[in-house]
């Protein structure tokens, strides 16, 4: 049977409702999807709200019936599960188109609660409607100024960040360039094509809130997947012709007199090129150029060696004596993807990392979870909702430090030790008959001290006999192997840097500011970065530095959240800009100096500030936590809805 697909006059861009559908394939979705979720589609197709209180009553009265303790928020008894099913069978076949498109902020508020089966706070309203996927919220300022001919933006970088920043300049009416230093768009995922490179956030998240994806193939997206959802978003959006592909930018400089920063670009013949623009949004991130430990003797060797980052497809890998550096995320996608096919896999590690099971990260979407996906009205956004609610700010709770309990424990509070107890119990149903290896993949200090690895297979792939672990590191690279720092020598053909990029915070760039300053003695040589809101810098005006200092969400969600969430602010400053005649803006060093002294007070109560790690990027040299946003992620997306005129200096 065809479908015709309703106009696509919608209040979001995302659901594709359909008048007709295959009743086959409808009752297989039905049966396939998450019970929360599809109820919300019952409250979308038939307008009916009370469904709400009805199912809310069920849950209730299942869980008081219940004698083997409450099944955890989100998870629905199965009797209530089953009565979703049937209702969605009676209900569905006629009512495909939705009678409720957008639900009002309070009727928002209690389908989210009823999805998750969790309590939800008012405040996350506004906040989970946009990253639900469901029409924009109202703008800041409803109406603004034309943005006058010939204001410019340049974007630094054309990967996840840069593509959004694309998308929104060019909503918002800004004149922009992207510079992009390699030959693709895509950034991290155009450069990491080693075996398993994969996201370890789940896809129906990992996207941009305006352009959800109904068709990602697994739960967790490979590299090439991601990247092909990239180029779709580039090509849907009309910004390919907007990008410049091999164009490093050098550095920028902000010439007072003219309120524009010169932006220096060097393009793929090696001439360098000025572009006047502005404002400049960098949208590099931070982990950009690979870290190759200098081993002595590298020279020396026989075989092939590479980094992950810059995989080399021509050296071959079957049968081969591989030696990988490194246990980190992308170290367990490399091993689990190359046991079996190395002769001889050998991981070497300095300290193990908690790895927690779960059990989609390889698993697949079935096409019938695909069809509900963009067929079931708005259930994709509920399944987004849900997804997004227990991966990240739940998770809040687990990183922060209870004095007393972390005293006599290497946990760092109940809730932490919650979450160390599934990381060992999976560890020992995975390896309990091997001591040996328990004892070397188990972590010294608190989960989350160091980022949390989900397994893709790591652990059952070192049960095999032609995989060891060894504790250590290099000593000295040989014609035929590595020496490692415990005198063991292990034979090699191939040597694989699974070590990770040095953190960067624009320290590759020469960006000078009002008066001469540059960003590099602004912030200490890259060793000490700090910034307004993550995002700006006194002294170096209509400059955004996404993904800037302390801005990683590192209790849970995603980069995508606080990337829009940062292009978000940088548009709406610029908007501010036009609508009130400025010509440029920047923090006061005041308003700098104090949201800093506050990021430093929330840290110094967390596992990134005092996790007891030996290694790890979490903390520079001085050990200050650089790089984690300590504020709950719908803290900080409030705190970046619009500019706070009282903290800015504001040009003429």
């Amino acid at each position: 049977m065809t479908t015709s697909v309703i106009p696509d006059d919608r209040p979001t861009r995302v659901v594709n409702p359909v008048h007709d559908a295959d009743p086959a394939r409808l009752r297989a979705a039905i049966d396939s999807v998450e019970p929360g979720p599809l109820l919300m589609t019952l409250v979308h197709a038939t307008g009916d709200r009370a469904l709400l209180t009805e199912f809310r009553d069920r849950l209730t009265a299942a869980k008081r019936a219940r004698n083997d303790g409450a099944l955890p928020p989100g998870q629905y008894p199965k009797e209530v599960a089953d009565e979703v099913r049937r209702r969605a069978h009676k209900i569905l076949p006629g009512a495909l188109v939705p009678t409720l498109r957008v639900p009002d902020e309070d009727l928002f508020l209690e389908m989210a609660r009823l999805a998750t089966d969790d309590a939800i706070g008012p405040e996350y309203g506004p906040y989970l409607r946009e990253q639900a996927g469901f029409a924009y919220l109202p703008e800041s300022a409803p109406r603004h100024r034309p943005v006058p001919p010939g204001f410019r933006v340049a974007v630094v970088g054309a990967g996840m960040i840069g593509i959004n920043a694309a998308v929104k300049l060019a909503e918002a009416g800004f004149e922009y360039r992207v510079f992009e230093a390699g030959d693709d768009i895509g950034g991290t995922w155009a450069r990491n094509t080693y075996p398993g490179a994969a996201v370890d956030t789940p896809s129906h998240f990992y996207s941009y809130s305006f352009e959800l994806n109904p068709d990602w193939s697994k739960f967790y997206p490979s590299g090439p997947e991601y990247l092909r959802y990239l180029r779709h978003v580039v090509d849907k959006y009309g910004i390919r012709n907007h990008i410049a592909l091999s164009h490093r930018v050098l550095g920028c400089t902000w010439v007072e007199e003219r309120r524009m920063w010169q932006v220096r670009v060097a393009g793929p013949d090696g001439v360098t090129e000025v572009y006047e623009a502005n404002a400049v949004i960098t949208a590099t991130g931070i982990l950009n150029s690979p870290s190759v430990p200098e081993v002595p003797g590298v020279e020396s060797f026989a075989g092939a060696t590479m980094h992950t980052a810059e995989w080399d497809e021509s050296v071959a890998l079957d049968g081969k004596r591989v030696v990988v550096l490194g246990t980190g995320c992308t170290s367990v996608q490399v091993v689990a993807s190359l046991a079996g096919r190395a002769r001889q896999l050998d991981v070497v590690f300095r300290q193990p990392h908690w790895i927690a099971p779960e059990r989609n990260v390889v698993s697949r979407v079935d096409d019938a979870t695909r069809w509900a996906m963009r067929h079931l009205p708005y259930y994709q956004q509920w399944y987004r909702l849900v997804t997004h609610w227990f991966t990240a700010d739940k998770s809040f709770a687990i990183p922060r430090i209870d004095e007393e309990w972390y005293a006599t424990h290497v946990s760092a509070s109940p809730a932490n030790d919650a979450l160390m107890q599934i990381c060992l119990t999976h560890l020992h149903e995975q390896l309990g008959d091997r001591p040996d290896l328990v004892e070397m993949l188990t972590p010294d200090f608190p989960p989350f001290a160091k980022r949390i690895v989900k397994d893709p297979g790591f652990l059952a792939a070192v049960r095999r006999d032609d995989v060891a672990l060894h504790r250590g590191s290099f000593e000295r690279i040989e014609p035929d192997g590595v020496r490692l720092t415990n005198g063991e020598f292990l034979p090699a053909d191939v040597i694989i840097w699974a070590t990770g990029f040095r953190l960067e915070y624009l320290s590759f760039l020469d960006v000078v500011g009002r008066d001469g300053v540059t960003l590099a003695e602004q912030w200490d040589g890259g060793r000490d970065p700090r910034a307004h809101l993550g995002v700006t810098v006194p002294g170096f005006p209509n400059f955004f530095a996404t993904a800037g200092p302390n801005a990683a969400p590192n209790h849970g969600g995603g980069h995508n959240v606080t990337s829009e969430e940062h292009v978000h602010y940088a548009v709406e400053c610029l908007r501010h800009l036009v609508d009130h005649g400025y010509a440029a803006m920047e923090p006061t060093p005041e308003a700098t100096r104090d949201y800093n002294e506050r990021v430093d007070a929330e840290l110094d109560r967390t596992v990134w500030r005092h996790g007891g790690t030996a290694n790890g990027y979490y903390r520079n040299a001085a050990g200050r936590a650089w790089v984690t946003c300590p504020w709950r992620l719908v803290d900080y997306w409030t705190m970046l809805r619009e500019p706070d005129p009282s903290t800015l200096l504001l040009h003429r």
